[in-house]
Parts: structure tokens; C-alpha cells; sequence
């Protein structure tokens, strides 16, 4: 079934109506083709799913009739914040789209001391931010979602540890040189008890060592993902499809 984001300003729930406007009116209408009488899942992007019926289908909006209201199913329990070390080239869009499938609900670019890319422009840099959102809303679309993760604006590693340690009950480092995956099954373990994991991933260089020294003063988890070299963005999905199956229901 087809599946539209709306705000809550487009759900009126004492008419049992939802009102869709702005880009998806032209999908709905000339590319889906969906006509009156059509069912539809409409979500409000924060973990609440409706079953609607096509109404009225009208040049700049779609009207919807709400037949039931439902928590939405593609979410877990445990918010996921992925701090992401800025990779170079597109490899931050596909970190995006991946992560948002995996169930991150927050990502997070980080500029980390071995970071080769600089967002130094104020403008390239909101640019980019509206970009890796839209990627984001896409990637939530394809894959279900209840909530649209929010990419944030770039942070300063130790600004981001610090973030992480105020907003989220337990922060995973996977490091390179960190041996033995006994530990990682050990933190996986105590995932699923938590209601927000920080996910810190470093990017093409990897972690300074005085960067893993600050994250365990923040009581950080440095874990191991193995006993290969794995490049940024196949470490990001790698980690996040471990915690995912971890707080998997």
C-alpha cells in the first residue's frame, strides 16, 4: 500500500479527514493514478500511521477519509543517533539513505581531526543539509517509516561526544584497533534495554587516539567490528545493522 507523509496540520480528527498537498497532490494523481475509493497509509512522520480512503482528488489537494489510526510498525523502541565522521565524495548520501532504512532516527555529521572534507561554507553546508534531509525523507518513504530521521547540522567531534552523552543512555565507538568482538556482544547485549544509543563512526582516516581517550571519559563503549579494515561507510552499516537487530522486537 501506498504510503504519504502529511504534518499534523493536514489531520483533522474530529472530521476523520487528511488533506494531502504540495508535490504528492501530482504523484498521487498522474503517476500512482490512485482515483476515489483507493486505500492509502497516510503518516504524520512521528510514529502514527492512518488507513485512509480516497475521498475527493482535486487539481492541488487530496482529500482522505481516516478509517483507522495505528502505531506505526517500522519503528523500535530505541532511538538510534548515528554521528557519522564526514566521508568524502556522495558516501554521505548513501550513509543517509542506508541508515534511515537500518532505523536510525537521528544522523548526525561529524568533523573529526582526520576528516579530509570541510564544510567551511555556511551556505554549501545548508545546502547540504537540505539535501541529505530530502535523501533521508525518500529513503523513509521507500522503507516504511513511522518517524523521518532528522539529519542535523555538522558538529565538532567533541561537541558531538558531549551531545551524545546529554541526549542518549549508552554511546558505541567502534575503533579499528580495538580487538576482540566479545565486548561488542556484551554491548549489543544491554541495546535493547536502552532508549537512546549514540553510534559514533570515524571517518576515511579513523579516530585519533586522543579521540577515543575523550569518548571514554563520556563512559563510551569501544567496540570491535571484526578483524577487517573496514572503510566509513560500510563501518556505518555495519554497526547500525547490529544495533538494529539488537532492539529488533
Amino acid at each position: 500500500m501506498h504510503l504519504f507523509y502529511v504534518e499534523d496540520k493536514d489531520i483533522d480528527k474530529e472530521a476523520s479527514l487528511v488533506t494531502i498537498t504540495g508535490e504528492d497532490v501530482n504523484h498521487i494523481k498522474n503517476v500512482l493514478r490512485l482515483k476515489q475509493g483507493e486505500k492509502v497509509t497516510v503518516c504524520n512522520g512521528q510514529g502514527t500511521d492512518f488507513l485512509c480512503i480516497i475521498e475527493k482528488v482535486c487539481d492541488k489537494e487530496i482529500k482522505l477519509f481516516i478509517q483507522s489510526e495505528n502505531v506505526s510498525l517500522g519503528e523500535l523502541d530505541t532511538k538510534i543517533y548515528l554521528f557519522q565522521g564526514l566521508p568524502k565524495k556522495d558516501k554521505m548520501e548513501l550513509v543517509i539513505q542506508k541508515a534511515t532504512e537500518l532505523g536510525a532516527t537521528y544522523i548526525i555529521p561529524v568533523m573529526n581531526k582526520r576528516s579530509v572534507v570541510k564544510l567551511e561554507d555556511s551556505k554549501k553546508e545548508e545546502k547540504k543539509l537540505q539535501r541529505w534531509n530530502h535523501i533521508a525523507l525518500g529513503a523513509a518513504k521507500q522503507s516504511k517509516r513511522g518517524i523521518i530521521p532528522k539529519v542535523l547540522p555538522v558538529m565538532k567531534y567533541d561537541k558531538a561526544m558531549e551531545f551524545a552523552d546529554e541526549e542518549c543512555d549508552l554511546i558505541i565507538v567502534p575503533y579499528e584497533n580495538e580487538r576482540g568482538i566479545e565486548h561488542t556482544k556484551e554491548v549489543l547485549d544491554i541495546v535493547k534495554r536502552k532508549n537512546s544509543v549514540a553510534v559514533f563512526i570515524g571517518p576515511e582516516g579513523g579516530f585519533e587516539e586522543d579521540e577515543i581517550n575523550f569518548a571514554k571519559d563520556k563512559s563510551a563503549h569501544i567496540v570491535s567490528l571484526g578483524n577487517r579494515i573496514l572503510r566509513t561507510e560500510t563501518a556505518a552499516l555495519a554497526a547500525m545493522t547490529m544495533v538494529m537487530m539488537a532492539c529488533e522486537k
